[in-house]
């Protein structure tokens, strides 16, 4: 069984995200989407298990049935030894993400050479979604609807 991990924060989840997921979910038996158990980043909307309780509802409304999603809260590496998966998913949308992801990747690779990266772009239409934009429209009352999934729009309704 081949197995890939698709690690991230996603606060909150884009359509990017969701894109990559039903992508990925194709190229393997299993994909396991590994929410963060903390999110550094400035302005974070959800804690993590909102961010997991809204991705789970959004595989199932898609009928992902090879994906799970789980709580990341250990060296990424670690956590791909205990699943037992042997890619990492990364997201590259513009250059600079790739310049980020490709020392990362080096670094995962130094400490599990086991380990591959493999790097997704998301569809051209939905390259310039972020989360950190969703963040900002959010904080100002805008509408996030053409840029995130259904259950996040929901629970970002419930927040203003």
């Amino acid at each position: 069984m081949t197995k890939a991990v698709y690690p991230g924060t996603f606060d909150p989840m884009t359509l990017g995200h969701f894109d990559l997921i039903q992508r990925a979910s194709k190229l393997y038996d299993k994909l396991i989407v590994a929410v963060a158990a903390t999110s550094k980043k400035q302005g974070a909307l959800f804690d993590a298990e909102d961010r997991l309780a809204m991705i789970r509802e959004d595989v199932k409304r898609a009928r992902l049935r090879n994906v799970e999603v789980k709580i990341l809260d250990t060296l990424l590496v670690d956590f791909c030894r205990r699943e037992k998966a042997h890619v990492v998913i990364r997201g590259v949308r513009v250059y600079s993400d790739f310049e980020y992801e490709f020392q990362m990747a080096l670094t995962n690779r130094r400490l599990a050479p086991e380990i591959e990266t493999l790097f997704m772009m998301p569809s051209e239409n939905l390259a310039y979604v972020t989360a950190s934009t969703v963040r900002e429209i959010e904080s100002y009352g805008g509408n996030t609807a053409p840029f995130v999934t259904a259950a996040v729009q929901k629970r970002l309704k419930g927040k203003r």
